[in-house]
């Protein structure tokens, strides 16, 4: 049977655990934009959107590479569920802090940091856990079903937690908790997977084993490639951040309008993910990869030029689901290039990268618009976008001729840890 066969039944197991990314996406990015728009309601400054960005980076960038080791040493729905823990305690700090009408951004900030170093957990071992679970007959499907439930959320999440905001600032911070524990339930009632684990050892083989994962990602072209595409193609096109004032200074929106926009991600994100879960991409993944990167700085540019919140929408629409069929790629490409034993490591070490994209994207998009004006810092994203592509193209041949999956995979035994 050929591989993302769609008469291959999906494991049960597989259902709950797309059932826990939805509930974690959903309250995740919806809980991020409200958060995003009350630090702007409070300064009206565009750099505190970039700071909020990084402050939830910060923690992933010191603990990843410590989370990656322990996810490869620890049952991953274990690590995964006491990440989600960490993210339910910051919500209902939220919850309690936004109640009490605040002036300052600061108390945000620091509860924004206890989310990332939840975030640090959570990510490897929920990266790796569908590797994990999923029979090779179905595997490509379950990573663009993976995207589905993501995009579900992405739509879902700043809709619902825009209206909430209208009648009580404070609950979607309430509701997201809510939904980070039924993502726990959903977890821990999903079988423990069938995978090799290495031995457990102290900090100093951790922090050895953190730099094997990262030497490992150096030495293969197509992950390293494929990683670093990420991180500099969304480190200069990431505009998310810069939604907020968007909404408010370009179109004229509130927090209801703010949401639509959000979700309009999530909108183009979750079509194209359910194509990819009937169709799975099967040739020229690498060229796609390029060009998909390519359409969403386009996307980008289109953004910035544009004061009309429809064309803004549309756009934001097609920008998602390129960046959707690129995350599906990446998904896809990155685990089947790293044997088992060393997965928990290196997504640990990728989510570093996407981490340094997403969070310090904003920062870069923040620092931008207070230099260049928010126009100018959106154009600066979109072109950069498209100079990275290029430079890729030209610098990353293995990653760029890449033709199907089964091109990346690795033979387990033949890798030495």
């Amino acid at each position: 049977m050929n591989p993302g066969s769609t008469s291959t039944p999906i494991p049960r197991a597989i259902k709950g655990l797309l059932l826990t990314f939805f509930l974690s996406a959903f309250a995740v990015v919806g809980q991020v934009t409200i958060v995003g728009k009350q630090v702007f309601d409070i300064t009206g400054n565009e750099l505190d959107l970039g700071l909020l960005g990084l402050a939830e980076f910060v923690p992933i960038a010191l603990l990843s590479p410590l989370t990656g080791a322990i996810a490869d040493r620890i049952d991953r729905r274990l690590i995964y569920a006491g990440g989600l823990a960490g993210e339910v305690a910051s919500s209902v700090g939220l919850f309690l802090y936004v109640r009490t009408d605040p002036t300052s951004v600061l108390p945000i900030f620091g509860l924004v940091f206890v989310f990332g170093i939840a975030r640090a957990f959570v990510a490897p071992a929920s990266r790796a856990l569908p590797i994990d679970l999923a029979p090779p007959a179905v595997l490509e499907r379950v990573i663009a079903l993976r995207s589905v439930t993501f995009q579900a959320g992405l739509i879902l999440g700043p809709i619902t937690f825009g209206f909430i905001f209208v009648f009580d600032p404070a609950a979607p911070h309430l509701v997201a908790a809510v939904a980070f524990l039924l993502a726990i339930a959903v977890l821990l009632a999903i079988p423990k997977p069938p995978t090799r684990k290495l031995a457990t050892s102290g900090g100093r083989q951790a922090l050895s084993d953190a730099a094997a994962g990262l030497r490992f990602m150096r030495r293969q072209p197509i992950v390293f490639g494929a990683v670093s595409l990420d991180l500099f193609a969304v480190l200069f096109g990431g505009i998310v951040a810069l939604l907020p004032a968007i909404a408010e200074d370009r179109l004229g929106v509130g927090a209801v309008g703010l949401g639509w926009l959000r979700a309009a991600i999530g909108i183009g994100g979750g079509v194209v993910a359910l194509t990819l879960s009937v169709r799975p991409l099967r040739r020229h993944v690498g060229r796609i990869l390029l060009a998909v990167i390519a359409l969403f700085g386009l996307m980008t540019i289109v953004i910035g030029l544009s004061d009309n919140y429809a064309l803004v929408f549309v756009a934001l629409v097609i920008a998602a689901g390129a960046d959707t069929i690129s995350m599906f790629i990446r998904a896809t490409l990155v685990p089947l290039a790293t044997p088992e034993e060393m997965r928990g490591r290196v997504l640990a070490m990728e989510n570093v990268f996407i981490g340094a994209s997403n969070e310090l994207g904003a920062v870069e998009s923040g620092l931008t618009a207070a230099a260049f004006g928010l126009v100018g810092a959106i154009l600066f994203g979109g072109v950069g976008t498209l100079v990275v592509v290029a430079v890729w193209w030209r610098f990353f041949p293995a990653l760029r001729d890449v033709d199907t999956f089964a091109d990346a995979r690795v033979v387990e035994e033949a890798t030495p840890l």
